[in-house]
């Protein structure tokens, strides 16, 4: 048999999908899983779009352009412009995910062994997308304790060396939800300007801010044309991560012709998605609105179980639909495992996401989880009810030192 390449033995496991064959043998014993792990969420994609691409099927389904069609791009600016962002249709990229967009983006920008700043825990997947693209990524840590704030922009400029090419963020943060004020990402800002940096922003996220935060596109931070690069989905926004549509948005011409060469490799993004991302985008605030109510409410039910099992240390976050948490046990991985392998509460389980996938440096995240709050209240009750038994009869349980913060910074439950 013909060996495989070490790059394929070396890309990283998905930490939200790595233990699915468990969940499935679950599954086949009669447990039922409640899946916290990935952020799929269980709201309608808008039923009045999915009627409206069912009208519309043609004869022949064909090739779009490399950069996708012009009407949803034009649809695009429009809806960009309510966040005060504006772009010309030519300045968007229509991409098959913000994965895509995503990893593009890194073939196009940095060179192998080129640097990547990103702070951590980050989005899991960008580790494969880095390690694909033999990219490194420097991590510059944050803490559960002041609710994952991003570190002043001084350790960023300190964590600037020969190599370093870019900054990735992704705000509203996926995993910790983490939102970024206007100040720090001037800040960024200013330090990509001075040392010629990409600031590369994953903004997947922005309709999910709570408790009165205001987003902030880095596409709005002056000087930043030839710097900013935003990556943007509607798997979040419209719950329809199936359409694998992205957008990749930048003032950058000499990047978005580099991104034209690899996005006609590919052909094209695709058709059946780019049709129902233009009906999603018509009429939509009423649609919008009731989802981020909706995400406020299982937040609030998330925070407010967390905040009453003894030993677990986390935060309400202020955005997106995922919370991080440091739970009493030594290793996160095996409570995973063991979640789906042997426990389960009348006939219940829940799948969660290791902590440690979300890390770059060794040993970081071995007792915190990610759990992403996409079901409807009442199954988060249940899968909260799950979690605390579990953590109840755990035998790798450690003692139940730790507290439960509302806001960074400030204690509170417990």
């Amino acid at each position: 048999m013909p060996a495989l390449s070490q790059r394929s033995q070396q890309t990283p496991f998905s930490p939200f999908r790595k233990l699915a064959h468990l969940a499935d043998a679950a599954k086949s014993r009669g447990v039922e899983v409640f899946h916290l792990n990935i952020g799929q969420p269980d709201i309608l994609t808008p039923p009045q779009a999915l009627r409206k691409l069912a009208h519309r099927l043609e004869p022949v389904l064909a090739y779009s352009p490399a950069e996708g069609n012009a009407s949803l791009r034009d649809k695009m600016t429009g809806y960009y412009a309510r966040y005060g962002i504006e772009l010309a249709a030519d300045e968007l990229m229509i991409m098959t995910g913000a994965s895509e967009a995503l990893q593009l983006t890194l073939f196009a920008c940095f060179n192998e062994g080129d640097e990547l700043l990103v702070p951590e825990p980050f989005y899991a997947n960008y580790n494969g997308f880095a390690h694909i693209a033999g990219v490194r990524i420097r991590p510059l840590p944050c803490y559960i304790e002041d609710g994952f704030a991003l570190p002043p922009v001084e350790a960023f400029e300190q964590a600037i060396g020969p190599r370093t090419r870019g900054i990735l963020i992704c705000n509203p943060n996926n995993p910790t939800g983490a939102v970024y004020g206007a100040e720090v990402l001037e800040a960024l800002g200013a330090l990509a300007c001075k040392h010629d940096l990409f600031l590369i922003a994953d903004e997947v996220y922005r309709e999910f801010c709570y408790d009165g935060a205001v987003f902030r596109s880095v596409l709005t931070l002056p000087g930043l044309e030839s710097h900013a690069v935003v990556i943007d989905s509607v798997s979040k926004r419209y719950s329809a991560c199936g359409a694998r549509i992205g957008v990749l948005a930048t003032r950058n011409a000499a990047l978005r012709e580099a991104l034209g060469r690899y996005a006609r490799l590919r052909l094209s993004p695709p058709g059946l998605g780019q049709w129902l991302a233009e009906a999603m985008l018509e009429d939509d605030a009423a649609y919008l609105e009731e989802v981020q109510a909706e995400y406020d409410r299982r937040r609030q039910t998330v925070f407010r179980r967390l905040s009453r099992m003894p030993g677990v240390t986390s935060y309400l976050p202020g955005g997106a639909f995922y919370c991080f948490a440091r739970f009493p046990i030594r290793d996160a991985e095996h409570f995973c495992r063991w979640l789906l392998e042997d426990f389960q509460y009348e006939g219940k389980t829940v799948m969660l996401s290791p902590g440690p996938g979300f890390y770059a440096t060794p040993g970081r995240g071995r007792d915190e989880v990610r759990m992403a709050f996409v079901l409807d209240c009442d199954r988060l009750e249940q899968a909260m009810d799950c979690l605390e038994r579990a953590l109840e009869l755990y035998p790798q349980r450690r003692s139940p030192d730790a507290v439960v913060m509302g806001v960074p910074g400030k204690k509170a439950g417990g």
